[in-house]
């Protein structure tokens, strides 16, 4: 599964993967994987994201398009 919301509102914050993942204390590989659907991305990273960009873990998901 690839995560666009989670691409897209970075974009849309002006922040690079390696802003994001230097963050979450990660890769910009492992960042990127999330990106991507490559690898899981833990619950707690999910939180933080959504914390960080003031969305849901839903809206991160995909699974509703209201932040």
């Amino acid at each position: 599964m690839i995560y666009e919301n989670i691409r897209n509102i970075r974009e849309d914050k002006d922040k690079t993967q390696k802003e994001i993942a230097d963050y979450l204390n990660i890769t910009q590989t492992t960042y990127s994987k999330y990106e991507l659907g490559k690898i899981n991305i833990p619950v707690e990273v999910f939180e933080k994201l959504a914390d960080l960009y003031g969305v849901t873990v839903d809206y991160l998901l995909g699974r509703t398009n209201q932040k």
